[in-house]
């Protein structure tokens, strides 16, 4: 036992509602929504600002801070719609914490059990690093303890889990090297395709002879990468497949797996095969399995608005927007993102325009701006180019439309030649066609059928190409052909109007 406790708790109290202290009141004014400077702050609090109150001030937000930092150590982390693993790997740092200080304390006895409890579950959990550390510890524990047959015992598990940890950090390792590449240009991505097989065999080598969570994970996560950079999504819904079917039998240790990545490729994949309505099913399944505060519920939420789209459950896909839109974390999303949700917006909006000026203003403002949406010069960049040739289609603006038609026709001269790019040559091709042919809608259903024909014969490209299809080309081909037919409607009636005039 020991009387050495804080005269004061390192907390602070938010069910004191009417405090005067000023750890609170700082807070409370942070809460608002209102951007304030560290002046505004200082003369809230102490109603001027000299060199005095400030350094008060620096005082106060260290504090602060550091008392709020002090509650994530008691944040609820039972819900499973987050990382189930994260439950597990604070509950074995929160042994650990608890045994060192006890050890400290000289309360050796009772630091064994938390040691040797914190050593049990982080085996349990196949936390390889942590195993480490218990093992280590009870080590030392047994040696000052005097205990030769417990230390005999636990330095042959020690030498276990130090030569299971070198297998696993190779392979984590091998995994790190394939998945940086998917944040580097097309390029460096296509070459780490010639390099897949040598790291999956290897991998399937340590995994075979380890056969811990760790092994397999990183093994899974580089099969499902592999096939998502050639394309070959079909395959990545019979992985997704096999091992939920393998969690459900047992097979994979529920403390670490998150299936919910596991639901997210699946939903992904079936995207990427045009198998849209089965995806959609799915989609509205697992969503429930989201919390709307983690950033992976915006990511899934994109893959469900796509398949909604793909499915042309347009309405669908508009209310999923409006969700978005409405999560009060939605600002805290990297610019890219919100950006990538703008373009979605204008989609669905060129599908079925609203009726609000307000929101077709933003919407022809929006379409005629070209933000650089990827570092890359493949991905939305296309998409992008494509929603604004046919936005001043239907416009009939001709020196708008002829000036995209220059930018589709270089885009592809410098960055659609690779074969695994066919699909949007091709979509690139219909549009180019329109103009050429004058707009003529007859003409261009009968020049466009085997062009389309290629198209719909045509693969889905993998990540490694950076292509992505808001809305499929056969789709936006079916749209661009009723805009040339209202456009035929429109001019009929204009001519017709202009020989009564006569």
């Amino acid at each position: 036992m020991t009387d050495r406790r804080l005269a004061v708790l390192p907390f602070l109290d938010f069910s004191d509602k009417r405090s005067l202290n000023k750890d609170l009141q700082l807070v409370k004014l942070l809460e608002q929504d209102q951007v304030v400077t560290q002046n505004q702050l200082i003369k809230s609090l102490y109603g001027k600002t000299d060199a005095k109150t400030q350094t008060t001030f620096r005082k106060l937000k260290s504090r602060v801070q550091q008392k709020l930092l002090n509650h994530l150590y008691f944040l609820d982390q039972s819900d499973p719609r987050h990382i189930v693993s994260r439950r597990y790997d604070l509950y074995c740092l929160g042994l650990l914490h608890q045994a060192k200080i006890l050890l400290g304390e000289g309360e050796y006895p009772l630091a064994e059990k938390l040691f040797r409890k914190f050593y049990k579950v982080s085996a349990e959990a196949e936390f390889t690093a942590y195993s480490i550390m218990g093992a280590k510890s009870l080590r030392t524990l047994y040696m000052e303890m005097g205990r030769p047959a417990k230390y005999k015992w636990i330095s042959g598990e020690l030498s276990k889990m130090q030569t299971r940890m070198q297998l696993e950090d190779e392979a984590e390792q091998l995994y790190s090297s394939m998945k940086l590449v998917l944040n580097q240009k097309v390029r460096s991505r296509k070459f780490m395709l010639t390099q897949l097989p040598e790291y999956e065999h290897r991998l399937e080598q340590i995994h075979k002879e380890v056969k811990s969570y760790s092994t397999f994970h990183f093994l899974y996560s580089a099969k499902l990468f592999k096939e998502e950079l050639v394309g070959n999504y079909q395959e990545i819904i019979k992985i997704t497949s096999s091992t939920e079917k393998a969690r459900k039998q047992g097979k994979i240790n529920e403390k670490r797996f998150d299936k919910r990545f596991n639901n997210y490729m699946s939903v992904y994949a079936h995207l990427q095969c045009r198998k849209a309505k089965q995806g959609l099913a799915l989609a509205e399944e697992y969503f429930k399995d989201f919390h709307h505060s983690s950033g992976n519920w915006f990511y899934f939420l994109e893959t469900y608005l796509l398949l909604a789209v793909h499915a042309q459950q347009y309405g669908q896909a508009f209310d999923l927007l409006l969700q978005a839109r409405k999560n009060t974390y939605y600002g805290k999303q990297r610019a890219a993102a919100q950006q990538r949700w703008e373009l979605y917006e204008a989609y669905i909006q060129f599908v079925r325009p609203e009726q609000s000026p307000l929101k077709m203003r933003y919407f022809n403002q929006f379409v005629q701006k070209v933000p650089d949406y990827s570092r890359d010069k493949q991905g939305y960049n296309v998409a992008i180019l494509i929603l604004q040739f046919l936005y001043f289609l239907r416009r009939r603006d001709i020196e708008g439309l002829l000036a995209r038609l220059e930018g589709l026709r270089k885009y592809e001269q410098r960055h659609l030649r690779d074969p695994a790019t066919l699909r949007s040559q091709l979509f690139f091709r219909l549009l180019l066609m329109t103009v050429k042919e004058n707009f003529a809608l007859e003409v261009c259903e009968k020049k466009g059928a085997p062009i389309l024909e290629k198209l719909q014969a045509a693969p889905q490209p993998g990540q490694a190409y950076g292509e992505i299809e808001i809305i499929p080309y056969e789709d936006l081909w079916d749209l661009t052909l009723g805009i040339l037919r209202q456009l035929n409607t429109e001019q009929v009636a204009l001519d017709q109007a202009e020989r009564n005039r006569i």
